[in-house]
C-alpha cells in the first residue's frame, strides 16, 4: 500500500496486516502524526496531539505482537478521542475555556477499554463547547473545518473526530451524541457514525451534557470498523447508573450475518418532509438501491414524533443547567462561556419543573410509538441530516421551500433517537454536485445494533463511497 492508501484503509483491512507483522504499529502512528502535522493547521480537528505517548505505545504494541501476543483487532491501531472523554494524564477540555487546564487522574471507561484492547491514542479532538451545539464552531479554540471543503462546518459536537477520520489523520474515534452529535458530523464528513442504544456504552468519565440523552459511540470509516469499536467499548459498567446489563455480543459477527430480505420502514410523518432537494435525491436513491438488493419498504406511522421537539429541548436545557450549576461553573463563571452555550444555560434555569416532568412522561409514550413501528420492520430509514454541510459562520440555511436555523435543521432528524434511546447510525450515501457528503440514517430496535450494522455493511458492499477521499487530504 502507498501511504495514501494506508491512511484511508479500514481497521478491518489493517488489523490482519498488523497481526501478521506486515505493517508496524509504529509505522501507522508515524503516518498519522505526519498527517496531523500537515492537515490539522487547516482543519483544526485536534486540540491535543499526544505524540510523546503515542509512539511509545505503538512501540509497546509492536513488541507484544512480535512476541505473539495480540490483544485483538484494535491492537496497534491509532485512534483519537473526543475531548470530553477523560484521558489519564492528558488534558480534557470539553472544548471549553473553563476546563482548559483540566488533566484527569483517571481514564473514562471507554478510554480504559480501548487502551486494554491495545489501541494507540493519538490525541483529543475539537468539539462544540461542552458538546452543547451541532457545528463545532468553537469560540475558544476555533472552528473545526470540513475536509471536503474547509469553508464549511464539520458538524458537531463530535466534529473534530469526524474530520480527523475523513482526512486520514486517524483510523477511528469515540464521540458522544446527545442530539445527533455523532451522526451529524459523520453525515457531513462522509464517514460512519453509530449512536448505540442508551445504556449500551458507559458514560463514566465523560463530561456530561444532558444525562437523559447522552450516549457514547464509534465514529469510523466503515460499518465493520464501527462494529469492531463497539465490541470493545460496549458492556455493563456499575459506575454509570444508566448502564444496561446485557449479554456480551459480537457485533462484527452480527454485521456479517446475511439477513435478506431486509424490511425497512419509511415514516409517513416528519422525517422526509423538509429536505434539501439534493439530499432527498441521494437518500431516495439509497433506499431504491437497498430495494434492488432485496429489501422491502413499507410506510410506518409515527404520528407524534413532531411533538417531541420541544420536550427534547426542555429536558436538555434543564439537565445541562443542573450539571453546570452543580459543578460551580454557571452562573459563577458565565463570562468564560461562548455566547451560544451561555444563552442555553441561562434558558435552562427558566425551565419549570412541571414542564420537565411532562417532557419525561412523553419520552415513555414516544418509545412505545417507535417500538410499535419497529415491530413491523427491521429498521427505520430516513436522512441523517436535511442539508449538506453549511458554510462556517452560517446562522440560517435554506431547506427545501423554507428557512431554518443551522442548529434546528441539523438536530431535527436526530433528536428522536436520543429522546427514545434507540440505536441509530449514519452511513454515507453519496455526494452533492458540490462534492459534499450526504448520510443515510438507520434507526433500530433497542439493543439491536447488530441489525443496523448488518444493513449498513450490506449497503456498503454495493456502494464504495468510502473509496472517495477529500481532495485536500489526498496526495
Amino acid at each position: 500500500m502507498t501511504n495514501d492508501q494506508l491512511a484511508f484503509a479500514t481497521i478491518e483491512e489493517l488489523s490482519p496486516l498488523v497481526a501478521s507483522k506486515k505493517i508496524s504499529p509504529v509505522e501507522l502512528a508515524r503516518l498519522c502524526l505526519s498527517r496531523i502535522a500537515e492537515f490539522n493547521p487547516r482543519l483544526n480537528a485536534f486540540l491535543s496531539v499526544t505524540a510523546e505517548s503515542a509512539l511509545p505505545a505503538a512501540r509497546a504494541a509492536e513488541r507484544e505482537l512480535l512476541r505473539g501476543h495480540c490483544r485483538g483487532p484494535l491492537h496497534g491501531i491509532p485512534i483519537a478521542l473526543k475531548d470530553n472523554i477523560w484521558t489519564r494524564g492528558v488534558r480534557t477540555t470539553a472544548g471549553s475555556k473553563i476546563l482548559r487546564d483540566f488533566v484527569p487522574e483517571a481514564d473514562a471507561t471507554v478510554t480504559r477499554k480501548l487502551r486494554r484492547a491495545g489501541a494507540v491514542l493519538l490525541g483529543k479532538t475539537n468539539m462544540h463547547e461542552f458538546a452543547y451545539g451541532i457545528t463545532s464552531e468553537n469560540p475558544h479554540y476555533g472552528a473545526t473545518c470540513n475536509p471536503w471543503d474547509p469553508a464549511r462546518i464539520s458538524g458537531g459536537s463530535s466534529g473534530g473526530s469526524a474530520a480527523a477520520i475523513a482526512a486520514g489523520m486517524c483510523f477511528a474515534s469515540v464521540g458522544t451524541d446527545t442530539g445527533g452529535s455523532i451522526r451529524v458530523p459523520a453525515a457531513l464528513c462522509g464517514i460512519v457514525g453509530l449512536k448505540p442504544t442508551f445504556g449500551r456504552v458507559s458514560r463514566y468519565g465523560i463530561v456530561p451534557l444532558a444525562l437523559s440523552f447522552d450516549h457514547a459511540g464509534p465514529l469510523a470509516r466503515s460499518a465493520g470498523d464501527a462494529a469492531l469499536l463497539l465490541n470493545v467499548i460496549a458492556g455493563r459498567d456499575p459506575r454509570d447508573a444508566a448502564s444496561a446489563r446485557r449479554p456480551r455480543e459480537d457485533f462484527v459477527k452480527a454485521s456479517r450475518r446475511r439477513h435478506k430480505p431486509w424490511r425497512l420502514g419509511r415514516p409517513r410523518e416528519y422525517f422526509w418532509a423538509q429536505l434539501d432537494p439534493e439530499v432527498r435525491r441521494l437518500a431516495e436513491a439509497a433506499v431504491a438501491d437497498l430495494v434492488k438488493q432485496g429489501a422491502t419498504v413499507e410506510d410506518v406511522s409515527l404520528p407524534n414524533v413532531a411533538a417531541t421537539v420541544e420536550p427534547s429541548n426542555i429536558i436538555a436545557l434543564a439537565e445541562a443547567r443542573e450539571f453546570h450549576q452543580a459543578a460551580g461553573y454557571f452562573p459563577e463563571r458565565a463570562a468564560e462561556y461562548g455566547a451560544d452555550v451561555r444563552g442555553r444555560l441561562q434558558q435552562g434555569g427558566e425551565v419549570r419543573a412541571v414542564d420537565y416532568w411532562m417532557a419525561r412522561a412523553l419520552m415513555e409514550r414516544s418509545r412505545a410509538e417507535f417500538a410499535a413501528a419497529l415491530a413491523m420492520v427491521d429498521a427505520i430509514v430516513v436522512p441523517a441530516a436535511p442539508i449538506a454541510a453549511p458554510l462556517v459562520g452560517s446562522e440560517r440555511v435554506r431547506v427545501g421551500d423554507g428557512e431554518e436555523t443551522v442548529r434546528g435543521a441539523l438536530v431535527r432528524l436526530n433528536r428522536p433517537s436520543n429522546f427514545t434511546g434507540l440505536p441509530a447510525m449514519s452511513v454515507p450515501c453519496g455526494f452533492t454536485k458540490d462534492g459534499l457528503p450526504v448520510g443515510l440514517q438507520l434507526i433500530g430496535r433497542a439493543f439491536d445494533e447488530g441489525t443496523l450494522l448488518g444493513l449498513a455493511r450490506s449497503y456498503e458492499e454495493v456502494h464504495k463511497w468510502r473509496s472517495a477521499h477529500p481532495p485536500l487530504a489526498s496526495k
